[in-house]
């Protein structure tokens, strides 16, 4: 092959019995999982009209937004008619310093239990695990009780707290594996050079983790966004989140049920983690086979 010649790799092999038969499995479970999506956008882009024909698959015979501007701004909620903006605010509001703090942490800890000498470091992590396994409805009437007795119980900080709580043990788990993966000379050379915990976690291990803190920021963008049962208990009135919302849309029709406004704000809820996902999806597959290698 001459210098000019592009190098080219094996050609793929030829289509056999067990390769047609992966591509028709993946084509189903594709189909499986996108066919409700697809209806309920279809739903969405309906009138009541077209929807009570019961041809769920049929295209709208005209794109009609109305039901996604009422979601948004107008739909029933209970006793008021704000639509589900009001929860996307009050989530953003839960989400950012939720994500924040849970990511610092977990970066932390991580750092701390990989990296440094820490007395009883494998004790304290299996029983942070442990953690990460008991249900969520055990913790529910210990945190009442507790933020109640300090007085914080119903507000924005409350479920901040416990969204970082129960995202410490995941945040740290990944980023522990991650640290542990990197090359140890470089935490050596740091330490001979007189680098202390803080200056050795800025200056050389958190430049590093970009792939890491994309992973753990799409978990948390999901995990918290889709929390419903924390923000309801936590939140308070105030600060009721977007999934909140979206039930008492779904559960507050008087006579006629819009489905056509129900499906609009499940999908204006599902719209950040999705966004998520399809702007950094290639950086989180890269992230977690980083944090595979060494655990």
């Amino acid at each position: 092959m001459s210098a000019l010649e592009t190098p080219r790799g094996r050609k793929p092999a030829r289509l056999t019995p067990g390769r047609i038969g992966l591509y028709v499995f993946l084509v189903v479970a594709a189909a499986f999982f996108l066919l409700p999506a697809v209806v309920m956008v279809l739903t969405s882009l309906k009138t009541m009209e077209e929807i009570r024909q019961g041809q769920i698959f049929a295209l709208p015979l005209a794109f009609d937004l109305a039901a996604w501007s009422k979601a948004w701004s107008s739909a029933s909620t209970g006793l008021v008619h704000s639509g589900i903006s009001v929860g996307f605010f009050n989530s953003v509001k839960i989400l950012l310093p939720s994500l924040v703090i849970s990511i610092a942490a977990g970066a932390v800890n991580g750092y701390a239990l990989s990296l440094w000498n820490v007395r009883y470091a494998n004790l304290l992590f299996g029983v942070l695990l442990i953690g990460a396994f008991i249900p969520y409805q055990v913790f529910i009437y210990p945190f009442i009780r507790i933020f109640a007795w300090a007085n914080i119980f119903g507000t924005l900080p409350c479920i901040v707290i416990v969204h970082t709580i129960f995202g410490m043990p995941l945040m740290t788990l990944i980023f522990r594996n991650y640290y542990a993966s990197l090359p140890a000379e470089l935490f050596k050379a740091a330490r001979v050079d007189g680098g202390g915990f803080w200056q050795i976690f800025f200056h050389v291990i958190l430049p590093m983790s970009t792939p890491m803190l994309i992973v753990a920021a799409i978990l948390q963008v999901t995990g918290i966004w889709n929390d419903f049962i924390l923000g309801l208990t936590f939140a308070g009135r105030d600060n009721v989140p977007m999934t909140v919302q979206l039930n008492n849309i779904v559960n507050s029709t008087t006579g006629e049920r819009a489905y056509n406004v129900n499906m609009a704000a499940t999908l204006l809820t599902a719209s950040v983690p999705l966004i998520v996902y399809f702007v950094s999806g290639r950086w989180f597959v890269r992230g977690i086979a980083a944090g595979a290698v060494k655990g």
